[in-house]
């Protein structure tokens, strides 16, 4: 039966749905996850159909829908039911919720094309016999028929043209006879060739050499160029052996020429002799191919690796929901896992997906899956925010239509239109870059928890340093954990050194950044031809700019927060809001002359570093010098070529990257996080300096690693000392039991904003008569109070912060409070509810 109308939801932050009637022309055509325009309030907008309707509601006037943008609905069913548990999850409206989902609307090229299916060629056989099966009218048999004698496809046309209407069309597609696919058109790809090592072992590898050899020892025209010396040719041949099987994984072809200082001839040579593999790859139109220092996966198993796909291959055979926590040291071997993982999901006929926390790491792991399942596998998507509009568009319905069965990508790719889904991979779990800070605030760790019990899939969740919450829940046998203990190959971890900066100062009587023991450390590194890593978590070159007269500093205009110096651009920058102001010459308080620049930054660090070490080849690593993806690829590849030898950094150099030669680590002010007014503190400075002190010691060298601190007794610091994840979690669960924080209570933080002071507080006032009676019962309610940034964006802050053991309560309460906020006509824009928490500031 056709219905009438169709509930909308729109991308505007109002928690509901919107009826449209449904003319007679579209009848048919609209589905639940279709996206369709619609006219609202005085302009059109995109949204997406939740549900068809019989009636409208009595006492409003109903608008048509303009115009249906997918025949094939661009949501799946379970896709739909993921957003309604977001909505109810995490309180975000629905239109919102959506939005987040699908990718950007844009103006793009599509063809939608009918395909018949190996059911329809049968019925389509049958009719040749002069008999209608399938329950089939005499139309749809004839448009089968038709449809066989095109080869089996055809583009979808007006239905003047097909001689059948679109409910005909919707009939063959729901009996399996038909296929509908819309695919984005006219996107001319650039693609760039990959080169990966083939030889899978020692013998193979000395057997196709030989075979080189045998080749070279053939008479030679006297008309053909010398070939190079044997001995020189096997020196070239180990060089490109150890970049793309032991530092580097699959390189494009002009990366590899420029490491490995080859012409193309001796690659086309390797490639015909069979030691070496290629493909042709697309680029990233919105950004150069991904460089930078990753290892490639081993591809044989140690016997922790195979224990942990042993269990993984026994969750496989039960075929259902479940979560395993992949618990391994930094350089254990968790990729390994993760690619067998996904092609044992392959294997089964299923789809898998990978998050990654961050951009550089999506194409990384697609290389290694075409590198891992074949030059030609064509099955892999990458989906991510820094694709331009047209190239998401167009990897979206790749996806949707089934022609990629591997979707690697971050936060949003949670979302990725898969069927069938089998294996959901979560690397770095803990990450903060898995919550999203912005309507719908949800975290993609749990939504893709949750999407997998919806699909009936295993999430595989991998990290050195889970989250409280994680390895609790594995702890109490609500995950499955698997252990990888030792790194592979049996490498030893780094060894950790803490240095006391208040010792230090007792001994230099100096105020460097740099210590006494991390100046000796790297001079020791350039004298041994080796590298090193300084992180400073901090960017720019002062934190802040005081007066020594009055004691005042230069606050952003916009946000309660001081300035910080950026001494390279001659300029104060804000890190929240990106308001910039000229460095002042007087203080604009008091009028002093004296105005101070406290604190060092990592822009500081470097130039104190090329002051100490002239002669070394030093740059820095952060948002500053790499606002693109291209900017951040050639600075890695230059440290993993060793065209630098001292690389200054913030926390993007802490996670994933394997530089062979580097055999230092220095963490300079490792306890600045400390002091943050959040619970999260002790764990995020643990997480931190756990996994840069991973970064050393990861090839053949042994790596060293020093912390500088002055809160060495700390104990976040003195188990990433020991590399001892079990014991700060005992000591930190210990304190969120005592505290009531999560693991053991549900959180919800909700901050009440606006640009007028006045309405800020009374609104806060009005929400505290609603949350004060529910205080002490099942729920504690901290606040209203002024938050940590008591202006953020030219808007005054306060913050209620809601503790309770159940889950339930929480979200009953908060719930209320938003009906609550409705009926005191609050807007909903004022009242910004965040549940589970990252960010408490």
């Amino acid at each position: 039966m056709t219905l009438p109308f169709c509930n909308v939801a729109l991308p505007v932050p109002l928690r509901t749905t919107f009826t449209y009637a449904v003319p007679e022309s579209l009848q048919g055509t609209v589905r639940p996850g279709s996206r369709v325009l619609v006219p609202f309030r005085k302009k059109a907008m995109v949204g997406v159909v939740v549900e068809l309707a019989e009636s409208a509601p009595q006492g409003t006037t109903i608008r048509e829908i303009t115009r249906v943008l997918d025949f094939v609905p661009a949501l799946t069913p379970k896709l739909i039911e993921l957003a309604h548990w977001i909505e109810g999850y995490y309180l975000a409206p629905i239109g919102e919720v959506f939005r987040a989902m699908l990718p950007p609307v844009t103006e793009v090229k599509s063809q939608r094309q009918i395909l018949v299916t190996d059911a329809g060629h049968g019925a389509a056989d049958s009719l040749s016999g002069g008999e209608l099966s399938h329950g089939l009218t005499e139309g749809e048999a004839a448009f089968l028929a038709k449809l066989k004698e095109k080869k089996g496809t055809m583009p979808l046309s007006p239905p003047a043209k097909l001689g059948v209407d679109a409910s005909a069309l919707q009939r063959l597609q729901r009996r399996g006879l038909i296929e509908i696919r819309e695919t984005v058109q006219g996107i001319k790809r650039r693609t760039q060739r990959v080169i990966a090592w083939k030889g899978g072992s020692a013998a193979v590898d000395e057997s196709l050499t030989k075979k080189a050899e045998e080749n070279d020892n053939a008479e030679t025209p006297l008309d053909s160029a010398p070939r190079e010396p044997s001995a020189q040719r096997k020196r070239r041949e180990e060089r490109i052996r150890e970049l793309l099987q032991t530092e580097r994984g699959p390189l494009p072809l002009p990366q590899l020429l420029k490491l490995a200082q080859v012409t193309r001839a001796v690659i086309d040579r390797m490639l015909r002799d069979g030691l070496l593999e290629s493909w042709e790859e697309p680029i990233d139109p919105a950004e150069d191919p991904f460089d930078a220092g990753y290892a490639p996966p081993a591809h044989e198993l140690n016997a922790e690796q195979e224990s942990a796909m042993k269990a993984i291959r026994a969750r496989f055979e039960l075929g259902e929901f479940g979560v395993q926590l992949l618990h391994g040291v930094t350089g254990s071997g968790k990729t390994e896992v993760y690619l067998r993982a996904v092609q044992e999901t392959l294997a089964r006929g299923k789809t898998a997906l990978v998050l990654v926390p961050e951009i550089a790491l999506t194409l990384w792991i697609g290389r290694q899956c075409r590198s891992w399942f074949g030059a030609h596998f064509e099955g892999v998507a990458v989906l991510h925010s820094a694709l331009g509009d047209v190239e998401r568009a167009r990897e979206w319905w790749r996806v949707r239509n089934g022609e990629a069965r591997v979707v690697v990508g971050t936060r949003s790719a949670v979302f990725a239109p898969l069927e069938n889904v089998g294996l959901i991979i979560v690397d770095e779990e803990q990450e903060n870059s898995f919550k999203q800070e912005e309507t719908p605030r949800y975290h993609g760790r749990d939504v893709a928890i949750v999407r997998a019990k919806m699909e009936g899939a295993l999430v595989l969740l991998g990290s050195a340093t889970p989250s409280m919450e994680t390895y609790h829940h594995a702890r109490e046998g609500k995950y499955e954990l698997l252990t990888l203990a030792s790194r592979v190959a049996d490498r030893l971890l780094a060894s950790v050194e803490i240095v006391d900066l208040r010792e230090d100062f007792q001994q230099t009587h100096k105020t460097s950044p740099i210590s006494a023991a991390l100046h000796a450390g790297i001079q020791e590194c350039l004298a041994n031809g080796t590298q090193a890593l300084v992180l400073i978590n901090r960017r720019g070159y002062s934190w802040s700019v005081l007066c020594r007269s009055c004691g005042a500093s230069v606050q952003c205009v916009n946000c309660s927060i001081s300035m910080t110096h950026h001494k390279q651009r001659n300029r104060l920058e804000c890190h929240y809001c990106g308001s910039i102001q000229q460095i002042p010459k007087v203080c604009p308080k008091c009028q002093s002359k004296y105005v101070y620049f406290f604190g060092e930054g990592s822009e500081h660090l470097e130039e104190r570093l090329r002051k100490e070490f002239p002669g070394a080849r030093i740059a820095r690593l952060d948002r500053d010098t790499a606002r693109t993806k291209r900017q951040y690829q050639e600075m890695l590849g230059a440290f993993a070529g060793g065209a630098l030898d001292v690389l200054v950094g913030t926390q993007m150099l802490a996670k994933g990257h394997d530089f062979q030669r580097v055999t230092l680590v220095g963490v300079v002010s490792a306890d600045s996080s400390l002091s943050m007014p959040d619970f999260r503190a002790a764990e995020r400075t643990f997480q931190l300096l756990t996994q840069v002190a991973g970064r050393a010691g990861r090839g053949e060298l042994k790596g060293r690693v020093l912390i500088q601190t002055f809160y060495p007794e700390h104990y976040a610091i003195q188990d990433a000392v020991k590399q001892d994840y079990s014991a700060f979690f005992e000591r930190e669960l210990h304190f969120r039991r005592m505290m009531a924080y999560p693991p053991f209570t549900a959180l919800a933080n909700v901050i009440v904003r606006d640009a007028s002071l006045e309405k800020a507080i009374r609104w806060s006032r009005q929400l505290s008569e609603y949350f004060s009676p529910h205080d002490d019962k099942g729920m504690r309610i901290l606040g209203p109070a002024t938050a940590p940034l008591a202006r953020l964006k030219k808007e005054h802050r306060f913050q209620f912060l809601l503790k309770s053991p159940k889950r339930s309560v929480l979200t009953k309460l908060l719930g209320g409070a938003i009906a609550y906020c409705e009926a005191k006509e609050i807007p909903e824009t004022a009242v910004l509810v965040d549940v589970d928490p990252l960010n408490l500031l």
